[in-house]
């Protein structure tokens, strides 16, 4: 053993030395949980949660699951991956699984992307792709949306570059809620280069009522760079429990597969997601019942004159720029926890009815106090 003694070390030698990645993700901002002043009711809309409960038999479902939880779940998550094949009629090798579409969607990135590539995609919408994107090393290109809140798909597809690994189409738009037209897409997929993977994330499909929508499946299907990304957090209910999908050609499916974190779609999410596909009928019901309070708040909501983006999700879009803490703010009043996005704007959920009617009677009274462009 050497009597040498150890050299000196400053203080910043003996830090715990992180990624310097690190410095350029952004936090993502969680929607706020409800809160009202007292003797007003509180209603959270931030989140884009499905308002209503579990259906009874899905908590069955879960209830059973739960008594062996002692146990790993099936790693390879062969029940559900089965019945999603069957219920979208595609091959099971095809369908890869995750903790949530982010989840997926992370799976995604770390299978492609090195540090200093690049992943291209429309600005503003989902908050996570930016995280996920720094996470890998890689780097974002962000491109704007046009006036009416919509991806700008030429200018995506002239955004990609000979570094672009990845191009994210959100359809429909989180947090603006336009769609993407299925010709426009099938054109904009035409031209993009094979070797770059495209991802449409369709975490709000089942919202959407317009013939016109992406035929997503059917785009994938001729495209082995094409992949579909969905959850079973929104439609379903099931956001507390976390999964996720994507449906994809072999070899993109099997490096999320590799990809994943062991075990990370527990035993009780995929019972339950299992269980939710049986009851879709069910489940369709209220999915229908949101699709038609959307379309009432978005009528109120423009008759008082008030710009809202053509939304197919369950959610409306106010473009309010500086404003938004202000009209976030007021509804903070009336108990509506509503999801400001710093100064881009704010975002409501359709929630329950109760909640639905205070969004229009809180955004009639601020327009009257403070005219907006209604362009």
């Amino acid at each position: 053993m050497s009597d040498a003694a150890p050299e000196n070390t400053s203080d910043t030698d003996t830090e715990v030395r992180l990624r310097s990645a690190l410095d350029q993700v952004p936090a993502y901002v969680p929607g706020k949980p409800a809160a009202a002043p007292e003797g007003v009711t509180a209603y959270k809309v931030s989140s884009n949660e499905n308002p209503y409960p579990p259906l009874p038999s899905v908590l069955e479902v879960v209830r059973d699951a739960a008594a062996s939880i002692n146990r790993y779940p099936d790693m390879a998550v062969t029940e559900l991956t089965q019945a999603l094949s069957d219920s979208l009629g595609v091959p099971a090798e095809h369908v890869a699984t995750g903790t949530g579409s982010v989840g997926v969607l992370g799976q995604v990135i770390a299978a492609t992307c090195d540090p200093g590539d690049e992943v291209v995609y429309a600005w503003r919408s989902f908050e996570a792709y930016p995280i996920v994107t720094a996470l890998a090393g890689a780097q974002s290109v962000q491109v704007g949306l046009d006036d009416h809140a919509r991806h700008r798909l030429d200018a995506m597809r002239a955004a990609i570059s000979d570094r672009t690994k990845v191009v994210i189409v959100c359809t429909p738009n989180n947090p603006t809620g336009p769609m993407v037209r299925h010709d426009e897409l099938e054109r904009f997929l035409d031209d993009v280069p094979g070797r770059v993977l495209v991802v449409i994330d369709e975490a709000y499909l089942e919202f959407v009522d317009d013939p016109e929508a992406p035929r997503s499946l059917e785009l994938y299907r001729d495209r082995p760079n094409v992949m579909v990304l969905r959850t079973f957090s929104k439609a379903y209910g099931l956001a507390g429990l976390r999964i996720g999908y994507a449906v994809a050609h072999p070899p993109v499916a099997s490096a999320l597969r590799k990809t994943a974190t062991p075990f990370g779609v527990n035993s009780i999410a995929q019972a339950a997601a299992v269980a939710s596909l049986k009851a879709f009928d069910e489940l369709k019901e209220r999915v229908d019942a949101l699709v038609a309070e959307r379309t009432r708040v978005v009528a109120a909501l423009r008759g008082q004159g008030w710009f809202i983006p053509d939304t197919q999700a369950n959610f409306v879009w106010f473009g309010l720029g500086e404003r938004s803490g202000d009209f976030a703010a007021a509804a903070q009043q009336a108990g509506l926890t509503l999801r400001q996005y710093g100064t881009d704007g704010v975002r409501a959920t359709i929630g329950e009815t109760e909640a639905n009617d205070v969004l229009i009677e809180v955004a009639g009274a601020w327009l009257t106090e403070h005219p907006v462009d209604p362009a």
